[in-house]
């Protein structure tokens, strides 16, 4: 949000008018483990990154000049970990707003020494706004986001044609947004959103989706869903302009 949406959003409150936020989440604060609570102590001054510290400098924040990849929503942070710690020439930025995940991920993150995983508290579309420079990320990842299955709540998605292009302006020319789901209903949203985005190229090569790459961890939701015959979408598309 630009400083002058946040004036007119807080006028707007100032005078009273009720100003409805569509969230693509439900804040679920649940209980902290002691483990994720003294991680969050330990490995926040690090790890941590601030909404407050606006536009970042990835070379100050990593101390090199490797890609960046941005995950949305990394859940417990396992597979985020994972990847980060199989590919170190690479520099991970993690955003969640359910703080037990955060602090599972930064414990796992300890548990491997890894330097090259940085992580947010906070919503992703305001640290993609205030924190992400134009045309810095090599990759955006979007795994099993809230399918909000309800026909009525469709509109909570977070893949809608406004944010794709919001995560393409974030994007390298060339740079890949990977969205994995498994629901059908969710993977035909994402699909038709994103042909019809303009600045994208399908990177399957039946123009839908894509087997799932090696690079992204199979998860135990994911094995169990596979068990259950469940399906799951990956999508890759890559910023062309």
């Amino acid at each position: 949000m630009n400083e002058s949406s946040k004036q007119a959003l807080e006028q707007a409150e100032q005078e009273g008018k009720y100003i409805r936020k569509v969230r693509s989440f439900v804040k679920r604060e649940g209980r902290l483990t002691k483990g994720q609570a003294a991680a969050l102590e330990k490995c926040w001054p690090t790890l941590g990154l601030e909404h407050s510290q606006g536009l970042l400098n990835f070379s100050e924040v990593f101390g090199n000049d490797n890609d960046v990849v941005v995950e949305i929503g990394f859940g417990m942070g396992k597979s985020l970990v994972e990847m980060a710690k199989n590919n170190p020439q690479q520099n991970f930025i993690g955003i969640e707003v359910h703080r037990p995940g955060v602090g599972a991920c930064l414990m796992e993150a300890d548990e491997h020494g890894l330097t090259n995983l940085r992580v947010f508290e906070h919503d992703a579309v305001e640290v993609l706004a205030d924190c992400i420079a134009d045309s810095s990320l090599s990759k955006l990842q979007l795994f099993f986001p809230d399918p909000w299955h309800k026909k009525r709540h469709h509109k909570r998605r977070i893949v809608q044609p406004e944010f794709v292009q919001k995560i393409r302006a974030k994007l390298k020319v060339g740079g890949v947004f990977h969205m994995a789901t498994d629901w059908e209903n969710y993977a035909e949203h994402m699909l038709e959103v994103m042909q019809q985005a303009q600045g994208y190229a399908n990177q399957s090569e039946t123009n839908d989706y894509v087997p799932r790459p090696e690079f992204r961890p199979l998860t135990k939701f994911e094995q169990r869903g596979h068990r259950l015959g469940h399906g799951v979408w990956d999508l890759m598309f890559e910023r062309t302009a």
